[in-house]
């Protein structure tokens, strides 16, 4: 591991799986100050450190203050990285000491560079932006309003929304990658990822993951369902996607009532997603009545 510069009195060191629940709390302070409330949750780290493609000993790094965790970068694929500094540690270079570490991360796994997302104007933000970081896309976190609910859409004659069945998770995991690498530029997710990030993450059920199935039974369109919150009320749909020669009949809207609809029947006051400018959806969830809160962008260097 290369050294940080850190201001004096502060020590670094890799992470482990052990130091997901203090990550969490890093990132969930981050939140709170800059966007005003909370929407990581700790299955989050701990099911993206589950995957067996990713190495907690390479990939992480910690920033401490005596025992306490007052910052941590992560690089989550070949382009892709997290970062958080406690508010009350902002302004001493740790932001800075942790983009150098997780470019040169980044680069020594086999990139070019990477790209964050921060809250749009937020001290991250400000940071990336004063160190070269130009914008790769920019992210909408949509909420539908207490009380309001999604027009019905019928499903043309022979199409049936259900739960996905085990032996399907392979068939939905192909739909959901062969949609999003329409517009993302990555590598292929491979399946023992998706299995553990998605399957087994803390707290997953069998009703979480949705699929549009046609006449023929094959699966042609799935959403994935997280409940957020303690106790959780937000259904907050992760991945929503429709085979491309699926599209155009109303398959991916009957999806969200469905979704949001188990959301309610499970305890949820509150339905959201999120979706960014690479996917050209933004005006299509806003036409069914979804609002836009939060903004954040992609900040990137080197990609």
């Amino acid at each position: 591991m290369r050294d940080l510069d850190l201001p004096g009195g502060l020590t670094s060191r890799v992470l482990t799986m052990d130091d997901a629940r203090a990550v969490f709390e890093v990132a969930a302070a981050q939140e709170q100050a800059d966007v005003g409330k909370v929407e990581i949750e700790p299955a989050d780290i701990v099911s993206d450190w589950s995957r067996p493609s990713w190495d907690v000993s390479s990939h992480t790094i910690g920033v401490f203050d005596g025992d306490r965790m007052v910052g941590y970068g992560e690089i989550t694929g070949r382009d892709r990285g997290d970062a958080a500094v406690h508010p009350g540690y902002r302004r001493r270079g740790i932001g800075t000491a942790i983009a150098a570490w997780m470019q040169q991360t980044a680069k020594d796994l086999g990139g070019a560079g990477y790209g964050s997302p921060v809250p749009e104007g937020s001290a991250g933000d400000r940071l990336l932006e004063k160190l070269g970081y130009r914008i790769r896309h920019t992210s909408w976190v949509l909420a539908l309003p207490e009380g309001r609910q999604i027009e019905p859409r019928d499903l043309p004659d022979g199409y049936a929304i259900r739960a996905a069945r085990p032996e399907e998770y392979r068939a939905v995991q192909d739909v959901i990658e062969d949609a999003f690498l329409e517009w993302s530029v990555r590598e292929r997710e491979p399946y023992d990822d998706f299995h553990a990030s998605v399957i087994g993450r803390p707290g997953f059920e069998a009703w979480n993951l949705r699929v549009v199935t046609a006449p023929a039974g094959e699966i042609v369109g799935a959403a994935l369902i997280i409940m957020a919150g303690d106790p959780a009320t937000e259904a907050y749909i992760d991945k929503l996607a429709v085979r491309k020669d699926q599209r155009h009949r109303g398959l991916a809207q009957a999806l969200l009532v469905d979704a949001f609809a188990r959301g309610r029947e499970h305890g949820a006051s509150r339905s959201a997603l999120s979706t960014d400018s690479r996917t050209g959806a933004l005006s299509l969830y806003q036409k069914v009545g979804m609002e836009v809160g939060d903004i954040w962008v992609n900040r990137a260097i080197g990609v």
